[in-house]
């Protein structure tokens, strides 16, 4: 049933479509209307979240799977006086890999302009300490593919204080099967998630309960699902699953989070989530996430009354250079149709 041809098409395509955190739209629209094409009805809450219902055998109870479209990004923070931009973040991106990265500047007015995320000592001729200066947020700048000189000159292209600044994604799928990327976190469960709402009217797949499908747009700041819809009692955030130190998730396998930076997720989801796993023979790990927030945990850290377990592929190098494998992909597929089945 899982279309990795069709699964890793639709995620390239989301990962070219710019969406940090506070400006998803884009990315929103695309995903609506996708899902619209295959004969979903869907709904935008106030804060820019999509969510699409789908009827289940046991009406009485309403499941809830999450996934965020925002990505990590940078905003213009003030423009200098030699026509640089110095820059905040937006969520947590690895600043020392973002060096040299090529990025679009996007304006109030939707102009788009190009340029460079550069160190403030960016050439070994002229800058002693061009290979040693930290790449913290406050020694990178973006010059600009413009003739400006000034912060006068910029001003007069229109750009200003709070205009978003997205970074080139680079995607790469391998003939290994390897999707290098970044922004895996999180719209690799993207895919998967539309891949799995395809598949349930494909196969015209009536799951266990009645579920709400969200694509949340402020995970990367915090507050993605920080609000869900009230008739939810049990929420499966599917995002990604870390790798490095000691933990035993790989790039090929579904990830199964018993505890992050929030607590333990519920005890009895998790070991059902791990138990499927075990039946459809999938590659899996269960591993502790000690600096990892999620949707869900920002549900019940909103106040939400509910059970709540986090799942994903393995993604390795996160918020910096991301990979994962299309296997991790399936598996994270696979196991999210066992959950919805049962």
């Amino acid at each position: 049933m899982f279309k990795k041809e069709e699964t890793i098409s639709f995620l390239t395509e989301l990962l070219s479509i710019n969406s940090p955190s506070g400006y998803t739209k884009h990315a929103v629209d695309h995903v609506r209307e996708t899902l619209e094409s295959v004969g979903y009805d869907t709904e935008t809450t106030p804060k820019g979240n999509l969510v699409v219902s789908v009827a289940g055998k046991d009406t009485s109870r309403t499941r809830g799977l999450s996934a965020h479209v925002d990505t990590l990004g940078l905003m213009v923070r003030s423009i200098n006086d030699d026509g640089t931009l110095s820059l905040t973040k937006l969520g947590g991106p690895l600043t020392p890999t973002l060096d040299g990265e090529y990025c679009d500047i996007i304006t109030r007015d939707d102009k788009v302009f190009t340029g460079t995320i550069l160190s403030k000592s960016p050439s070994i001729h002229v800058y002693k300490d061009a290979a040693t200066k930290e790449r913290d947020i406050d020694g990178l700048v973006v010059k600009l593919d413009e003739r400006v000189t000034s912060k006068e000159d910029v001003k007069e292209l229109g750009i200003q204080n709070g205009d978003i600044i997205a970074y080139d994604p680079k995607v790469v799928v391998t003939d290994s099967g390897f999707v290098k990327s970044r922004f895996l976190d999180d719209k690799a469960s993207v895919a998967i998630l539309v891949s799995v709402l395809k598949g349930l009217k494909a196969e015209n797949i009536v799951p266990a309960t009645n579920l709400k499908f969200i694509f949340s747009t402020y995970e990367e700041v915090g507050h993605g699902a920080a609000w869900i819809p009230e008739e939810i009692t049990e929420l499966l955030a599917v995002d990604m699953g870390c790798i490095g130190l000691d933990l035993e998730c790989t790039e090929f396998d579904v990830s199964i989070c018993a505890k992050d930076s929030s607590g333990p997720y519920d005890y009895g989801m998790t070991t059902d989530l791990i138990n499927h796993a075990k039946d459809k023979e999938l590659n899996y790990a269960v591993d502790i996430y000690p600096m990892y927030g999620s949707d869900a945990s920002a549900a019940l850290g909103a106040g939400a009354n509910i059970k709540a377990a986090l799942i994903g592929p393995g993604v390795a190098s996160s918020h910096g250079m991301e990979r994962t494998h299309t296997d991790a992909i399936e598996n994270t597929f696979e196991l999210i149709m066992a959950y919805i089945e049962n």
